[in-house]
């Protein structure tokens, strides 16, 4: 499935509802700033994800539950984006959606890691409000947000990305992360013994964003 196709979507939500209840989805699907240029970037890693959860939103019921994959790179870039850009990044289905945020962050926008980051904090605010959304149905709804993780995509992004490996150099667990290390969470955010955890990012990186964010602290104190 593409996950960019409107009718694969439609087509996917109508096969679910022939073989019974919805009861868990993993949304793994993504591309990372080598992959592509900015405009793919957001519609498949923002937009695509809000119409996944639209064409199943109608199918959730009690004990439905999806986790959707963000990143550590707007936590690492303490991202805090303005009123008026979160209300755009806030409406990813506007048929318009990728011109206002252009228009609104500026050529900026047009780096492709400054897309992905943006993109990835798109899907954690839309995690929260998705989540206010299916609470009464039932459903659950969690974002995860992995750091440096030892997969083909991973390390592609480390080859052109030297900075990577000084990221893994300060992480505090010293490794880079290992795909059941996140399987393992995402595991857990779908399961029953989850049913109280809703609308949250948990970020799995090995305690990176911690070390980073602790150094720059301090280095501001004793400046």
């Amino acid at each position: 499935l593409d996950v960019t196709d409107r009718e694969g979507l439609s087509r996917l939500a109508a096969r679910v509802a022939e073989h019974g209840r919805l009861r868990a989805v993993a949304h793994a699907a993504g591309i990372s700033p080598t992959m592509a240029d900015w405009r793919r970037i957001l519609t498949v890693d923002l937009v695509a994800t809000a119409r996944l959860a639209e064409a199943l939103r109608p199918l959730a019921t009690a004990g439905t539950a999806m986790v959707c994959f963000a990143s550590m790179a707007p936590l690492l870039a303490r991202m805090e984006p303005d009123a008026d850009v979160t209300a755009i990044l806030d409406d990813p289905l506007d048929e318009r959606f990728l011109d206002r945020l252009r228009a609104a962050l500026g050529p900026a926008l047009e780096d492709p890691g400054t897309a992905y980051t943006v993109a990835k904090l798109g899907v954690q605010r839309f995690v929260r409000a998705e989540a206010v959304r299916l609470g009464p149905q039932g459903g659950r709804i969690c974002s995860v947000s992995p750091g440096i993780i030892d997969t083909p995509q991973g390390r592609q992004e480390a080859e052109s990305r030297p900075s990577m490996a000084a990221l893994v150099e300060r992480t505090p667990l010293g490794r880079r992360g290992r795909p059941e290390d996140v399987a393992a969470v995402v595991g857990f955010l779908l399961s029953d013994e989850a049913a109280f955890v809703n609308g949250v990012d948990v970020l799995i990186d090995g305690g990176v964003c911690a070390a980073v964010h602790t150094r720059a602290v301090s280095g501001t104190r004793t400046g």
